[in-house]
């Protein structure tokens, strides 16, 4: 029988009004968002529906931010009757699976969230590193360059066959860039970005989530999780927190979740919350499975 999957996005899709239209045009959404907002000790409600961009855009927000409004939609979808079999999560996605899947309280999976994106700001202003995307060259090939470039970079991102995005130290990235347009690339382009997210210079932030994830109470649920840096089912609470640990400085195999789903007989899947990323990269790395985006109203009323 054909399985549902349940997808969430990661930094970078972030708006400045984001999760609003939900708030006040439905009831469900308003009670969610405020019950959420109450148990924060910052005002993310200001910095999501207000703005300035600047301050939505600082880590420490952009993650709770990211996260809020997926896991309200995701409970605006279960109202309609679809519940998922599996989950996923790119990046701080994961954590959005983490609370979709029922692993934590959605009040927790979002507290869990901004203590994540706290750690990970303060390690980021720490170490002076980036990130770039690279286009239009084989993910083997890429690793095979960055063996060659002196400093700490490394493939951190396999988003689809043709785009990973690497991470480390700024002049290590800057030499990187050019070692692999020499070597086919397409393009290579740095990031907006203020940490070199998923690699080992971030691993100050994962002793500092292993620490905070003992405070949270897991269980498991019958939805399986695909793994960020394994793309493979996590099966008991001690490997959902050694998930966390090693998520923040460790690699998001998407290609090989969205794989992993497909083996799974994964046919549909939602890709819930802000923008359509995940879509267009789904769509790069297998074309049969049927992706719908949930981000609005409108897009569950026609369902």
């Amino acid at each position: 029988m054909s399985k549902i999957a349940f997808v969430f996005p990661g930094q970078g899709t972030q708006y400045v009004g984001m999760g609003k239209e939900l708030y006040e045009n439905s009831e469900l959404a308003k009670e969610k968002f405020d019950n959420l907002f109450s148990k924060l000790d910052f005002d993310l409600k200001k910095v999501m529906f207000e703005g300035p961009e600047e301050e939505l855009k600082e880590t420490k927000n952009t993650q709770p931010a990211i996260v809020s409004m997926s896991l309200i939609l995701k409970e605006l979808l279960e109202e309609k009757g679809i519940k998922a079999d599996y989950v996923a999560g790119h990046s701080v996605g994961e954590y959005a699976a983490f609370g979709a899947a029922g692993y934590l309280s959605i009040e927790d999976t979002v507290k869990l969230t901004a203590a994540r994106g706290k750690f990970m700001n303060e390690v980021a202003q720490k170490v002076n590193g980036g990130m770039a995307a690279i286009i239009g060259l084989e993910a083997d090939k890429i690793i095979e360059v960055l063996n060659g470039v002196e400093g700490v970079v490394e493939a951190v991102n396999f988003n689809e066959p043709k785009q990973t995005v690497i991470a480390g130290e700024k002049e290590a990235i800057n030499k990187a860039c050019e070692a692999l347009k020499e070597a086919g690339a397409r393009r290579a382009m740095p990031l907006a970005v203020s940490g070199p997210f998923h690699s080992s210079l971030m691993k100050e932030a994962g002793e500092k989530l292993k620490e905070e994830a003992e405070k949270y109470n897991f269980t498991m649920t019958d939805v399986k999780l695909v793994a960020n840096t394994t793309a493979t089912i996590l099966n008991s609470v001690d490997e959902v927190k050694d998930e966390i640990y090693r998520q923040s400085f460790g690699p998001v195999k998407w290609v090989d979740t969205i794989k992993k789903l497909k083996e799974e007989g994964v046919t549909t899947i939602y890709e819930i919350g802000p923008g359509k990323v995940l879509a267009g990269l789904i769509k790069k790395i297998d074309k049969e499975i049927q992706v719908k985006n949930i981000e609005k109203l409108e897009d569950l009323s026609n369902i």
